[in-house]
């Protein structure tokens, strides 16, 4: 059982259909916390998980759950106190090419470089490819993926929200990292490119079956992106429950079992606040 279920919430966990015996990412009993100038904030609070190859491992939770920040501790930016975090049996320790992270952010492309250009940057600089024309080769193939191959010479200033995404996507997943890092990358999207985007993303991961650890807010992207949902709880951010909802996709929208599970991710988030109005006198 992951760490942080409580014997009553054990009752919710769900377990996925049948995983590989060796996780890729196992994160055990993981705490996390921060400085700011006036308080030591903690994050997460013995969280773990098990994500498998090809998984599509999404992380739900209200907005303070430390969700962004247990990814970057992924990522290997920061580091727990308590728990580790083991990358194919090895502990994280640092930030490498093995783990690459697509952030919600349209600026972290490069401005002076086009879109080919990020992504052989990517390539000769984060040890993959020792020259230039090998570089082009995977660029241009991930670049056809992304259905950018008429935008390759383009400069990102000159690209819409939903195609800087791509180009990201594209660097992130050319890198074939063991697993790919996603920050919210659709959250500051309008509602149609952020649809089609998921959309995409589905198609890619048909394609390469690639793992990627998600990060959402929203329960409807969970349900479409996610294989399996880890639910975190209000701050500090603890484990709830891990759901299976690989049945699901955008194809599914609308069926009662789609509708199901939003609602039972929805009761689970939702129940502490409601908890916690109760508690609050009445005036």
């Amino acid at each position: 059982m992951a760490s942080g279920i409580t014997t009553t919430e054990a009752a919710d966990l769900q377990s996925a259909a049948s995983p590989p015996s060796a996780p890729i990412l196992d994160v055990n009993g993981v705490t996390i916390q921060y400085k700011t100038k006036e308080h030591l904030i903690t994050a997460t609070y013995r969280v773990g998980f098990q994500v498998f190859p090809a998984d599509r491992f999404v992380i739900l939770g209200p907005s303070g759950c430390g969700k962004s920040t247990l990814l970057k501790a992924v990522a290997g930016y920061l580091q727990p106190v308590e728990g580790e975090m083991r990358l194919k049996g090895n502990i994280i320790r640092d930030p490498g090419p093995d783990r690459v992270m697509v952030f919600q952010e349209f600026d972290q492309l490069l401005p002076w470089k086009t879109v080919k250009e990020n992504i052989t940057f990517a390539l000769t600089n984060g040890g993959r490819c020792d020259n230039a024309r090998d570089a082009e080769e995977i660029a241009m193939e991930y670049i056809n993926k992304v259905k950018l191959d008429r935008f390759e010479n383009t400069y990102p200033h000159m690209l819409s929200g939903g195609m800087k995404q791509r180009v990201a996507i594209a660097r992130g997943m050319a890198m074939e990292p063991d697993i790919l890092l996603m920050d919210e990358p659709f959250a500051a999207l309008d509602a149609l490119t952020r649809r089609q985007m998921q959309e995409e993303l589905l198609q890619l991961w048909e394609d390469t079956k690639f793992t990627v650890l998600f990060v959402t807010h929203s329960i409807e992207e969970a349900v479409i992106i996610g294989s399996r949902i880890l639910i975190m709880s209000p701050h500090p951010g603890q484990v709830k429950a891990e759901l299976n909802a690989h049945e699901q996709s955008i194809a599914t929208i609308g069926e009662d079992e789609f509708a199901s599970l939003q609602s039972k991710i929805h009761n689970m988030i939702f129940a502490d606040r409601v908890l916690e109005d109760e508690t609050l006198p009445n005036v």
